[in-house]
């Protein structure tokens, strides 16, 4: 039997033009592609943080798909600086309403019997907290990453938005982000020889 053809993925994969940081200069530039793997390999390990360390029961598994998928709409709407999002009241509900419509968009791409399967993922609201929790923390971290990376280079633009994502990061106290912050984090100002060692 032959299936309609579908352009889901060939849409999604357009997430790769979409820059990020767009009011900021960028010595290192980056795509919401990158982006969110990175958010999804995150994710994952503050999951897996949290049933190891903290007594969670988190499917780990589940957090790395939908942390896959968490800024998808963005290939629709591109990607709003969060100074811009968070503006005001006005500004967060009506984007929040632009992000539902190109959720229900995104998902219409798909096969009609593969639209229930994708819509805990492509939804981020239809996932469990706990689940949210860690996809927004990885969110921040990589977030905080990029700043990190950007004042290596000497780019002191990033400074204010490194101090109040790492602020917002402590203000959470999960004390997965804490374990992440202090085993891996650290790693990452190091040069390439330093990590093969």
């Amino acid at each position: 039997m032959a299936h309609p053809v579908s352009h889901f993925f060939a849409y999604i994969s357009r997430l790769r033009w979409i820059k990020r940081w767009g009011l900021m200069r960028n010595a290192i530039e980056e795509n919401v592609a990158t982006h969110s793997w990175e958010v999804a390999t995150i994710a994952h390990a503050l999951a897996l943080i949290r049933n190891r360390h903290f007594g969670g029961r988190i499917n780990a598994d589940r957090v790395a798909a939908a942390a896959l998928y968490h800024d998808a709409t963005e290939v629709i709407t591109g990607d709003l600086p969060t100074p811009v999002k968070y503006h005001s009241t006005v500004m967060r509900e009506a984007f929040g309403d632009i992000e539902h419509k190109a959720e229900a968009e995104l998902l219409a791409l798909l096969p009609a019997d593969l639209r229930e399967d994708f819509a805990p993922y492509v939804r981020e609201s239809r996932l469990p907290a706990e689940d949210r929790q860690l996809i927004k923390a990885a969110d921040r971290l990589s977030a905080w990453l990029k700043c990190r990376a950007e004042i290596r280079t000497g780019n002191k633009e990033f400074e204010p938005a490194a101090r109040q994502i790492l602020q917002r990061l402590e203000q959470d106290e999960l004390p997965e982000v804490a374990y992440f912050l202090s085993v891996f984090a650290p790693s990452y100002d190091c040069p390439l020889d330093n990590l093969l060692q």
